[in-house]
């Protein structure tokens, strides 16, 4: 970046020239900086309306300094029950959370989905996910609100118990593909409708149609599926 870090002057000048109307683009030509430096510096410190150059100088400051503060360790590999190679076990991890987010999961629920995969109990709290994963209490709650909308878990106290558990069992895979169904479901009544709408012989009534026929080929299969997990599941049972 031309020029360094902002400095005490330069947010002199920025908060001056804010205060004549001057633009972005007109403020980063004065001090020889992209416009997008200077929008990202009053963005971050009250907006152009509310910028302080003292005020920005301090916070920015502050950042700095904790930022500059040493970080924790990583946490070391766990789980090396049943002897179990620990660092296998985390680069298992790591590459199975990849795979859920090629797959479409946002990558925090996806760690969320991987921690609990490798554990044997498939059960952990919100606390253990916050300390396993070196996160936020916030950012676990939100991806938990996500996996349960979509069926991919399940909360569960246990008696005398006060904190819930967030758990996924055999049957986890079988309600995510149970929503899905629904989803097709949805998909498929919008479809008809379009068509009868639009007509059934135009072009895009035929569109309409042909997609209305896959998605039920598609959810045949897939209740087929999954009627012969349960049946599978039912058979391993005690």
């Amino acid at each position: 970046m031309p020029g360094g870090r902002l400095t005490e002057e330069d947010r002199r000048l920025i908060a001056a020239g804010l205060a004549e109307g001057l633009g972005y683009a007109e403020l980063g030509r004065r001090l020889d900086r992209p416009a997008s430096t200077i929008m990202r510096e009053v963005t971050r410190n009250g907006g152009p309306d509310d910028y302080q150059a003292d005020r920005a100088q301090q916070d920015t400051s502050t950042r700095a300094r904790r930022n500059n503060q040493p970080q924790p360790p990583a946490p070391a590999p766990t789980d090396s029950s049943y002897g179990r190679d620990p660092q296998a076990v985390q680069d298992f991890t790591e590459a199975f959370t990849d795979l859920l987010v090629q797959q479409g999961l946002p990558r925090m629920e996806a760690r969320v989905m991987a921690c609990l995969h490798i554990t044997d109990s498939g059960a952990l709290s919100a606390a253990e996910l916050v300390q396993r994963l070196r996160v936020s209490p916030a950012s676990i709650s939100h991806a938990i609100g996500f996996l349960e909308q979509q069926g991919m878990l399940l909360r569960e106290r246990l008696p005398g118990e006060r904190r819930e558990r967030y758990v996924i069992d055999d049957e986890i895979w079988l309600r995510n593909l149970l929503a899905s169904l629904q989803m097709n479901n949805a998909l498929i009544a919008a479809s008809r409708q379009a068509a009868k709408i639009l007509g059934p012989t135009t072009p895009a009534g035929v569109r309409f149609d042909n997609s209305a026929e896959l998605l039920i080929l598609v959810t045949e299969a897939l209740t087929q599926a999954m009627e012969k997990w349960r049946l599978h599941l039912a058979s391993r049972t005690p």
